[in-house]
């Protein structure tokens, strides 16, 4: 680490694993959960939070999942269930929903149902054999699109999304507006730390007038 201007220089090189993730989830704030299930060959269902997640393309509608294996290099059930079915559910986290969350990370053995354990219920799939969650606002059913071994330590699974089961009172079927405020998602901070969504702001990209001419009328509107 060197100082410089004020700012610490990390070199990612220098770090180990350990110190690059606290680096990471620490700074890159907040970050989505994607409330994951799944269901084994066997059917037993899994569900697990994954804050390393976000969506990538809408053309297609693409999800990625940052799945890190255990520390013998195994997989996950979340990561394994994946692989065999090639399905997967993401749900989001809302604040009703947070204490329940916090139970499905458990590490249960793979025989356990998490649901069950947090007192949530399964729904079928529509699409995909994997189930959703009743409780979540969210849930995107997702069929297996790539998988990236990134390491040995960490797969990036790519999804892509068929169909979506939204909270009647959050989303306009004919604007297909949300109201974030109905949704009350929550993100993940470093360490413990979850934040929620209500402080929220508009804030309009400006034109190119806007920034040529910032004294200008449209700027003078958007200032108003």
């Amino acid at each position: 680490m060197t100082s410089q201007a004020g700012y610490h220089a990390f070199d990612f090189s220098d770090l180990s694993a350990r110190e690059a993730y606290k680096v990471m989830i620490g700074t890159i704030v907040p970050r989505p959960i994607a409330w994951v299930t799944t269901i084994s060959e066997d059917g037993v269902v899994n569900a697990a939070p994954y804050s390393f997640f976000n969506c990538l393309s809408a053309d297609p509608p693409i999800l990625a999942l940052g799945v890190e294996n255990k520390p013998d290099r195994s997989f996950k059930d979340t990561a394994y269930n994946i692989r065999m079915t090639n399905c997967f559910t993401v749900n989001i986290v809302d604040r009703a929903n947070v204490e329940a969350m916090s139970v499905t990370a458990v590490d249960f053995a793979p025989d356990v149902d998490e649901l069950q354990m947090a007192g949530l219920t399964a729904v079928p799939g529509e699409r995909v054999a994997s189930p959703r969650i009743a409780e979540a606002p969210v849930a995107f059913e997702c069929e297996r699109y790539l998988g990236i071994a990134v390491s040995s330590a960490r797969e990036i699974i790519l999804g892509r999304i068929v169909r979506a089961h939204i909270r009647e009172d959050i989303i306009d079927p004919n604007t297909f507006y949300s109201d974030h405020e109905k949704l009350d998602a929550l993100g993940r901070m470093g360490g413990n730390g979850y934040a929620g969504t209500f402080d929220y702001f508009d804030l309009r990209t400006p034109s190119i007038d806007d920034v040529l001419n910032p004294g200008g009328k449209q700027a003078q509107v958007g200032n108003s």
